[in-house]
């Protein structure tokens, strides 16, 4: 009876300091939000309050619409990023079911490249690959960014997919082989049976594409090939004054990455419990 009251109490104290943690992380985006739509006086005056029907403006909405491109950078960053997402899961599923059920002589060696991959940031060879994106005349053009992206997130995925397709029973492939089916045909028909480990995969490297300011500032600082992140960073320096329009254009910069988190945190989670029971 003790035990059960301790396990009981022990859940409710995690809930608990997850929830506050939840909150104290969302609290400045909602605040975001909510003063986007509020004027000017008012985001100063009471910063926490609702917008009401007197204080409630689209002012800094029209602004953006008025002086900057966000459908363009929106689009550019929805490109580069479910491109990115595609060649990932394309490469690296290939690459992980290689792995996990050939056995040659550089495998181990190559799962110590792939780990040396998730340790060293791609932003090392940022000199090389600037000179690498001159040379095949893919400097402002949304390939450089699909390419780099898709390089930065190939180890860490080929690492999940291979963990998930080892623990497949063998005798799946094994039966596959009798029957007549080709290589690619069993690659086929694995993939159904990892989709928690493509979820994760898609969660964990979509929002550091999405978000990131780095290679788009030096790949691709073009006005047609501006990413949201860079569009919004470049607005806010020029309307640094304007509050409205600023904390309009990080509502637009911040809730499309919020949205699509919640999107496929089932997936994540999916991916994470699976891996735990397997």
């Amino acid at each position: 009876m003790g035990k059960s009251i301790f396990r009981s109490f022990q859940v409710i104290a995690a809930h608990g300091a997850l929830s506050a943690y939840s909150v104290l992380a969302l609290f400045p985006v909602v605040l975001i939000i909510l003063n986007s739509f509020k004027d000017r006086l008012t985001i100063f005056a009471a910063p926490f309050a609702l917008p009401t029907a007197s204080t409630f403006t689209l002012d800094g909405y029209q602004t953006l619409y008025a002086t900057a491109r966000f459908d363009l950078f929106f689009l550019n960053s929805f490109l580069v990023t479910a491109g990115s997402l595609v060649l990932i899961l394309f490469v690296s599923s290939m690459a992980a079911f290689a792995l996990a059920e050939y056995k040659f002589r550089l495998d181990s060696l190559t799962g110590l490249y792939l780990a040396i991959g998730i340790m060293v940031p791609i932003r090392l060879g940022t000199v090389g690959l600037l000179r690498l994106m001159v040379d095949l005349h893919l400097v402002n053009t949304l390939w450089s960014l699909i390419l780099v992206y898709t390089a930065q997130g190939i180890p860490l995925a080929v690492f999940v997919l291979t963990v998930f397709m080892r623990q497949l029973p063998k005798d799946l492939t094994d039966a596959a082989r009798i029957d007549g089916a080709s290589e690619y045909r069993i690659y086929w028909l694995i993939l159904p049976l990892v989709r928690p480990a493509l979820g994760s995969v898609l969660a964990i490297s979509m929002i550091p594409i999405w978000n990131d300011l780095w290679f788009p500032l030096i790949l691709a600082p073009g006005e047609s090939t501006k990413t949201l992140v860079l569009g919004a960073q470049a607005f806010l320096g020029e309307f640094v004054n304007d509050y409205n329009a600023v904390l309009a254009a990080l509502t637009l910069a911040i809730f499309p990455p919020v949205i699509l988190y919640l999107v496929f945190s089932r997936q994540l989670i999916r991916g994470i419990t699976a891996g735990a029971v397997k």
